[in-house]
């Protein structure tokens, strides 16, 4: 199933209600279909300035590799060069820690990606995951 519009909005609107029901810091939630492009999005008040970007870059990075940030924060220790490389070959969209999250339907398959940020990244992650659910979906962090 092709992600929608209103399964993407609800993903944002669960993911940012998650955020202030903990407490988190302000967040940008940017969810990617499967081709990459922006499906939906939005900055709560008190976001900083390239936070947009940072959201993006860890759901683009995700979706790029095929893996969850968390697994790229992971490489990036590894392999710091192919991070460097790949991060240069999509254009800088690539944010290799956690808080990008693959989106797979019922069916497993990857359907696109979220990415939040403003917060700590575990935060960023834990509100993205509450959204996925919230949306009937399943999250994929790379953390396996």
């Amino acid at each position: 199933m092709p992600l929608t519009l209103a399964t993407a909005q609800t993903l944002v609107t669960a993911a940012l209600a998650h955020a202030r029901q903990q407490a988190f810091k302000p967040l940008v939630v940017v969810v990617l279909d499967a081709r990459g492009a922006v499906k939906a999005a939005a900055a709560e008040d008190g976001t900083s300035l390239k936070r947009f970007e940072i959201a993006h870059g860890k759901a683009f990075g995700a979706l790029a590799l095929g893996m969850g940030s968390r697994a790229l924060t992971k490489r990036a220790g590894e392999q710091p060069s192919f991070i460097a490389a790949v991060t240069h070959a999509v254009g800088g969209s690539l944010i290799p820690v956690p808080g990008g999250v693959l989106l797979v339907d019922r069916d497993g398959t990857h359907i696109g990606a979220a990415g939040a940020s403003g917060c700590l990244s575990d935060n960023d992650e834990a509100a993205l995951l509450a959204g996925i659910a919230a949306a009937g979906l399943t999250g994929d962090t790379g953390a396996a």
